[in-house]
């Protein structure tokens, strides 16, 4: 599909470009990256350029190209299906989306021998994929089987109407519940990870405290079981404001966990429950992804099983963030 603007002011492509097609910024660098955008008389466009006024620009959306999907060795389980979008709970060692430096199969491989339509505005590699998660992390995570409905859900990632609740467990407990906001960026020391950094870009989680390790003789499992809520979307977020503060997801060795327990094999970072207004209907979804089977045994042997059953639900963990304004 083909789509002709005018510019009827001077302002930069990329910003008249998420206006005119209520995409994000990183949706629309992507379609200048692929030439998926044309400028009459224009070579080597970039998402910079300064538009000035009658210019003629032209968005080619992409379709979706024929392409032969990686065997998969893993399953995925739906959570919710309709015609636009589709929630799964991705497992834990699943990468979202393809790279050059990716190998083996991904969820995108994944959702292709599914057979079912998928966005096409992300690209090739990253059909359907309006967020993601780190290939340690598991739970709920939506796909879009339209652009229609792929535009709508990146609207509400940037205006918060959709978001997540995590559960982690930590190495040591929380003093309080807590809100870290300090920006972040790629580590100067390490390019593997992000880090705190100056004049990085703006990032705010809240940290809730849920359980705590009913053996508190054994120093070397103080764990606790938290949950969190993220108000900005960067690449392992949740992960560095925790190390920032000297805390650490069991499993997390990337980020600073030191634990020699050889029955610790993934991240314990799990993404429990989704929030969403439906793209057509607009009705509130609030969706949860089971913890799963190797978590949950770490979570039943080192908590209290009373007190789980009543802190693991959707409701209690969305009433805890309902009022974080006392939160330093």
């Amino acid at each position: 599909m083909t789509k002709t603007f005018i510019a009827d002011e001077c302002i930069r492509l990329d910003k008249f470009l998420s206006k005119k097609l209520n995409q994000n910024r990183n949706q629309i660098e992507q379609l200048i990256k692929k030439d998926f955008v044309k400028i009459k008389n224009k070579q080597n466009v970039k998402t910079g350029l300064k538009l000035q006024i009658n210019q003629e620009i032209t968005v080619t959306l992409p379709q979706i190209e024929p392409s032969k999907p990686k065997e998969v060795n893993f399953d995925v389980e739906v959570l919710y299906e309709d015609d636009v979008i589709l929630v799964i709970n991705k497992p834990s060692g699943v990468i979202v989306h393809d790279a050059p430096s990716v190998n083996e199969p991904t969820l995108v491989d994944w959702l292709k021998n599914y057979g079912i339509s998928l966005s096409t505005i992300s690209g090739e590699e990253r059909h359907g994929i309006v967020h993601r998660l780190d290939k340690g992390t598991s739970g709920v995570l939506v796909i879009a089987k339209t652009n229609e409905a792929h535009v709508a859900l990146s609207k509400q990632l940037e205006d918060k109407t959709m978001g997540r609740y995590y559960l982690a467990v930590i190495d040591m407990p929380l003093k309080d519940n807590i809100i870290i906001d300090k920006p972040i960026y790629r580590s100067p020391n390490n390019r593997l990870k992000m880090a705190i950094v100056p004049n990085g870009k703006n990032a705010k989680t809240a940290f809730c405290k849920l359980i705590s390790n009913k053996n508190i003789q054994d120093n070397s499992k103080k764990y606790e079981l938290i949950a969190a809520k993220l108000f900005t979307g960067r690449t392992h977020q949740i992960r560095v404001h925790l190390e920032s503060i000297n805390r650490h997801i069991l499993g997390d060795t990337l980020y600073g966990f030191k634990g020699n327990d050889s029955s610790i094999n993934r991240i314990y970072l799990h993404a429990y429950c989704l929030y969403l207004i439906h793209p057509i209907t607009k009705q509130t979804l609030k969706i949860v992804a089971d913890i799963p089977k190797n978590m949950n045994s770490l979570i039943e042997k080192n908590f209290d099983k009373e007190i789980i059953d009543e802190k693991i639900s959707k409701e209690y963990i969305t009433n805890c963030f309902t009022d974080t304004s006392s939160w330093l």
